[in-house]
């Protein structure tokens, strides 16, 4: 069992610090980059579960909303389960491949098929894809949005240094990216929301420089954007 009783040590006012089998490098350096960047993932699916759990089961006209409901426990157990194996994640890009301790829990191929196995589960409910879709919606969805990009980046970065990392953890980044944007697909199904879809430029809405002067001449006047 961990136990930590100080946090602050004042090891890396001087910008450097210690990886998992003590050797000591800058903040700034790629390996770094990656375990923040992990972490920041992390983090962003804390705030997709959180939003999650604020959906309301109740319908505006006062009935039940099961499908909310369904939601909230899926995402609850998937990103509970996320967080654990991130966490995993980051204390392996945290040292490199040939100092791995005996005892450092590592992502394995059970964990990446598991991401590709609720993948086919999610997309049996799903509509094949008419265009590309676009980073907004509710705020569960552009939450999930953000920690989809937040995956890409982290890839790219681990990518940089793939010949220091085992292939395994490129895989199951890469899946999970790919992971993220099915639920994100099933939730706004689930949730009966449109999708977000990105239209050619001949089909999108016009400037509104002229409505917003409209507005300005008489406040009392509200029109649609």
């Amino acid at each position: 069992m961990v136990r930590i009783t100080k946090v602050h040590t004042g090891g890396g006012d001087g910008g450097e610090t210690s990886l998992v089998d003590g050797t000591r490098i800058a903040k700034s350096d790629l390996r770094m980059e990656m375990v923040g960047t992990c972490d920041e993932l992390n983090a962003c699916l804390g705030i997709v579960a959180m939003e999650a759990n604020r959906l309301n089961e109740i319908a505006e006209d006062g009935g039940a909303r099961p499908t909310v409901r369904q939601v909230r426990n899926v995402i609850s157990k998937v990103i509970g389960r996320l967080h654990h194996e991130l966490f995993d994640l980051g204390a392996e890009l945290a040292c490199p491949k040939d100092s791995l301790p005996e005892y450092m829990v590592l992502i394995d191929q059970d964990c990446s098929d598991r991401l590709c196995e609720e993948m086919d589960a999610w997309n049996e409910e799903l509509e094949p894809l008419s265009s590309f879709i676009l980073p907004s919606g509710s705020s569960t969805i552009t939450a999930l949005h953000l920690s989809r990009t937040v995956t890409r980046r982290l890839e790219r970065a681990m990518v940089a240094m793939k010949d220091e990392l085992r292939p395994l953890t490129l895989q199951y980044i890469n899946r999970l990216s790919d992971w993220i944007f099915i639920l994100i697909r099933w939730t706004s199904s689930r949730l009966g929301e449109e999708e977000t879809l990105w239209l050619p430029l001949g089909k999108r809405m016009e400037g509104q420089a002229e409505n917003i002067r409209r507005q300005k001449a008489n406040k009392d006047e509200i029109n649609e954007i």
